[in-house]
């Protein structure tokens, strides 16, 4: 296997002329998207990956300079998909890999067909007109709690990300998600997401874009979908009726519906 195949976990499935890559959210792993993925595997060459840090990647291979802005994490995307993708590319990105796609198809317009934002959000902190969800001090609220007890933390936080009460299971799943990753990394790459803000480069990103938003997310507001709709070139919103930040686990099925719809028309 290749070094970029073992930083980051990369495993290829599907067969087709376009490719289509996942990348996970913060606390997640590529197993996340086994509800949404393998739909796609008829159709398109599929790939998915753990970002560095995470899951089944090469944690040897953090870097806490290199991972410290977004803008790593892109390069890394790059990488896999200059060694992995045939043809186009299809990026489907859940919470902060939604950002790194975003920063990759500004770097590599070239390689993206479109790009898919699973509850995206550039900026998680209010500024002005803008709601990002959380205050300043909510954020360092938070990462200190998860400094002091990172257990603790995650049991908490995971359940109310993933929402559905009815699930248990899934808030399960992701709380134990949370719960394997190495603390100290998970506390820097909570630091690199929760404080970055990339505002200003959404309007640079041409990729045309499909906004999936869930009507409840705590994580990433309504506010926020609307503001990335109204900025970012060749965009289209799609609201989800279901509590959570997690749609592609939740609701696969309205999720690969909405992806679907927006492909048959920026595909053709």
């Amino acid at each position: 296997m290749s070094s970029v195949q073992v930083r980051n976990n990369v495993r290829i499935s599907g067969s087709g002329s376009t490719t289509m890559v996942f990348a996970h959210g913060f606390g997640c792993d590529q197993t996340m998207w086994r509800f949404l993925a393998p739909a796609y595997g008829e159709r398109f060459r599929t790939i998915s990956f753990d970002l560095v840090g995470s899951g089944g990647s090469d944690l040897a291979a953090y870097c806490r300079d290199k991972y410290g802005t977004l803008h790593g994490y892109a390069d890394d995307l790059l990488e896999i998909i200059d060694e992995f993708a045939t043809g186009p590319v299809v990026f489907v990105g859940h919470s902060v890999s939604t950002m790194i796609g975003l920063l990759a198809t500004i770097k590599a317009p070239h390689k993206f067909s479109a790009q898919v934002m699973v509850g995206p959000s550039p900026c998680y902190i209010d500024d002005g007109d803008y709601v990002g969800g959380f205050s300043r001090e909510d954020i360092d609220e938070l990462l200190e709690t998860m400094e002091a007890n990172f257990l603790g933390w995650s049991s908490n936080l995971a359940p109310a990300i993933m929402g559905v009460p009815d699930r248990p299971e899934l808030r399960e799943e992701l709380t134990n998600s949370f719960c394997r990753n190495d603390p100290e990394i998970a506390r820097h790459f909570a630091g690199v997401t929760f404080l970055s803000d990339h505002r200003k480069d959404v309007p640079l990103s041409t990729v045309p874009a499909l906004i999936l938003q869930c009507t409840d997310d705590m994580v990433a507001p309504r506010s926020v979908g609307e503001f990335l709709h109204r900025n970012l070139p060749s965009s289209t919103l799609h609201i989800i009726d279901n509590v959570g930040h997690c749609p592609h686990m939740s609701a696969p099925t309205e999720s690969s519906r909405a992806i679907d719809n927006f492909l048959a028309h920026v595909l053709r």
